[in-house]
């Protein structure tokens, strides 16, 4: 995501520094793109008016804002940093006071979307923080985006952040048992995923996920199962916080979790499906029946 990001924002003429903790990633999105590489957090955020973070999880941001060479250390009074990473919404306000304590702003502002809204500019941008400092870094959301959203104050754009991607990990593995179940009984894949794209259940998620559920071999991860499984955490976490039952959440993670144990962890979070349909061969070999109806 932070890579197609860095390649919009260029292909919109604007000037991007990049790092990542792993250099190669990040020269190899500077060569690609024609950004400037920076060896350090700290360069990184040098200078810049706004800074995007788009990281995996929670310790990986932590590296990133802190110690000598962390971006925090790199900012200017009047810089906004917006980080688009999907955390909990602990850390991302503990950070948050972190670079308001150097004289910046800060939004947590992950996103909703996939890849391809990011090279469209189609991205939904879930900001928590200031509204003045949201308005100060729209013009670079604006890029990505077609719609920049103020949830509430900071936290709760990563709150919001994770009720919608629990609403889309359950999409998922809906989507992908229903389409094993339809092709056990001896529905075409296609035809079974034709009909769901244009039925009631056609969400945006069934139509940009369909070349992956339907080749799941041919089309690279976009979003892997432990980054599934480490989002309903955090949901998770939430909910019991919060003193809300969540009966779906906790039956998608169990589902991830089998998934991941089988070997699926990085692969996208459409193989579920792939994990299923193992399950049923595995199954029907057990019953003896060839894996017809063995589920």
């Amino acid at each position: 995501m932070g890579a197609a990001m860095a390649a919009r924002l260029r292909a919109q003429r604007v000037t991007v520094k990049v790092f990542n903790r792993t250099t190669d990633r990040a020269a190899a999105v500077a060569a690609r793109t024609g950004a400037d590489l920076a060896p350090t957090a700290r360069a990184a955020a040098a200078g810049a008016d706004v800074v995007l973070v788009s990281l995996a999880d929670d310790a990986a941001v932590e590296a990133t804002y802190t110690g000598a060479d962390g971006l925090v250390a790199g900012l200017r009074a009047g810089t906004v940093v917006a980080d688009t990473s999907t955390i909990d919404p602990r850390t991302a306000i503990r950070l948050g006071d972190l670079v308001r304590g150097a004289g910046a702003a800060h939004l947590d502002a992950p996103v909703s979307g996939s890849v391809p809204s990011v090279e469209s500019g189609q991205l939904t941008v879930l900001a928590g923080g200031r509204l003045a400092d949201l308005d100060r870094a729209r013009p670079v959301l604006a890029h990505l985006s077609h719609r920049v959203v103020h949830v509430g104050p900071a936290g709760t754009g990563a709150t919001i952040k994770l009720a919608v991607n629990g609403i889309v990990h359950a999409l998922n593995q809906a989507l992908s048992e229903a389409l094993v179940v339809a092709e056990a009984a001896g529905v075409d894949r296609s035809t079974a995923y034709d009909v769901f794209a244009a039925s009631v259940a056609g969400a945006p998620f069934v139509g940009y996920k369909r070349a992956a559920f339907e080749d799941p071999d041919g089309v690279p991860p976009a979003f892997t199962l432990d980054l599934v499984g480490k989002d309903l955490d955090l949901l998770l976490a939430l909910a019991a916080r919060v003193g809300v039952p969540a009966a779906q959440a906790t039956a998608n993670r169990a589902a991830v979790a089998g998934a991941v144990d089988a070997g699926f962890g990085d692969r996208d979070m459409s193989a579920i499906a792939e994990h299923l349909r193992n399950r049923r061969l595995s199954v029907g070999r057990r019953t003896g029946n060839g894996g017809r109806n063995g589920m």
